[in-house]
């Protein structure tokens, strides 16, 4: 096979191509990021301090906003204060959901990666490298993350941080009919473990095993559907299991779960294979 050298480009000194050309090229396909299955939700978005925020994202199916910057060239300073104040101001107007800051630039230099790291794991921040490469047909964005966001615990580790809810909460903010879809998931999962209920939280419907957080997976019940994660390592064997079933299923998940949306009705149809993934579930959290 031979090898075909790739030639680089210079986006900060190209003459004809600027930050607004690789804003709109990332706005229109998230996915060149490799952060997930990402949907826009803004761009040049105004905020209180009188600056714009570049691009912000988040989870097709979760509860992540991405808070991006771009830079061409190399990072300085002037970037990365306004990646985690853009980042600050968008967790306090919208604390329902989990915020993560993203640099992206041309050159991520040595310096700046210790400066993210000292901040890394009290303010989540991704930084990506960007390079350019000229195809001869065009221009081709390549994206490498060189700092990931450090999560800090299992969701279930930090239990006492979550705000509490209750079951008339949930119905309200879904309908009763799907939230009667966590009480069967939990019917299966008394089938192993008699000791599991259920524990109701705003961010999502868990599960307690002796009164104390056991979140081997977790359900999100909506108008319609109820959507559930259940943390277990991805196999061929289930993959292949879940396509055969028809079941309605979501990219699996970046931090190990698969996602799947449940309308009532489901969990009599799919008994035996849902109880088989959340038993394993269940014995792989130990």
């Amino acid at each position: 096979m031979k090898h075909i050298p790739l030639k680089t480009v210079s986006l900060k000194h190209h003459p004809e191509l600027n930050e607004k050309w690789v804003q709109d090229v990332i706005a229109a396909d998230p996915s060149i990021l490799g952060l997930g299955d990402l949907a826009l939700i803004d761009k040049e978005r105004i905020q209180p301090s009188g600056g714009r925020l570049d691009l912000l994202f988040k989870e097709v199916d979760g509860l992540i906003r991405y808070e991006t910057e771009l830079q061409l060239g190399a990072t300085d300073e002037t970037h990365i204060i306004r990646t985690i104040e853009y980042w600050d101001i968008e967790r306090r107007r919208y604390p329902q959901y989990e915020h993560v800051g993203v640099l992206i630039a041309e050159n991520v230099t040595a310096r700046f990666l210790n400066v993210i790291g000292l901040f890394n794991g009290f303010i989540p921040i991704i930084a990506l490298q960007m390079t350019a490469i000229d195809t001869g047909n065009g221009i081709g964005l390549h994206f490498t993350k060189v700092v990931d966001a450090l999560r800090l615990g299992l969701v279930d580790e930090d239990e006492e941080v979550l705000e509490p809810a209750d079951r008339t909460y949930w119905e309200s903010r879904a309908t009763p009919k799907t939230v009667k879809i966590a009480d069967e998931i939990l019917e299966l999962c008394k089938a192993f473990d008699s000791s599991l209920e259920l524990k109701y939280n705003k961010p999502y419907i868990g599960f307690t095993k002796g009164g104390i957080a056991f979140n081997f997976a977790t359900s999100n019940p909506k108008k319609s559907v109820l959507n559930l994660v259940v943390k277990l390592p991805r196999s061929e064997d289930i993959d292949a299991k879940l396509e055969q079933s028809g079941l309605d299923l979501l990219e699996y998940g970046r931090r190990g779960a698969y996602r799947l949306k449940l309308e009532p009705g489901d969990l009599s149809k799919h008994r035996e294979l849902l109880e088989q993934l959340l038993k394993a579930a269940y014995e792989n959290r130990g």
